[in-house]
């Protein structure tokens, strides 16, 4: 599977432009969620190959989201890219325990990134 469908989770209307921006000219199509709870209702009614989930959002944070995707049984094949401005070490194993399959660090490299996502598909 390649991955040509992106939901990007980040409640910055500036990350989520930046992202946007970024993916499309790498020819994405490109959904925007702007918390946890948004993102769990698109990824059941209109799954993405790939989500960028951001951890520090109001509701349901980025950890929790992750977790519930990688747990329901409708979700669990969408694999999670992290994308936060939570660096420490603690934190990135934090988040692959909850079921993420890699974690990129905000501000965004964007080749690292780039990469990561082709890695997924």
């Amino acid at each position: 599977m390649s991955v040509r469908r992106i939901l990007v989770v980040d409640d910055s209307p500036t990350d989520q432009h930046y992202l946007r921006e970024l993916l499309g000219k790498q020819g994405y199509q490109v959904v925007l969620a702007s918390g946890g709870e948004e993102a769990l209702a698109k990824a059941k009614s209109d799954p993405p190959d790939l989500i960028l989930m951001d951890v520090v959002m109001p509701g349901l944070n980025g950890f929790q989201a992750t977790r519930q995707l990688t747990q329901d049984s409708a979700t669990r094949h969408i694999p999670v890219i992290i994308c936060t401005t939570k660096n420490q070490e603690t934190d990135r194993i934090w988040g692959m325990k909850q079921g993420a399959k890699d974690y990129v660090m905000k501000p965004i490299d964007e080749a690292e990134l780039l990469q990561k996502i082709a890695s997924q598909g």
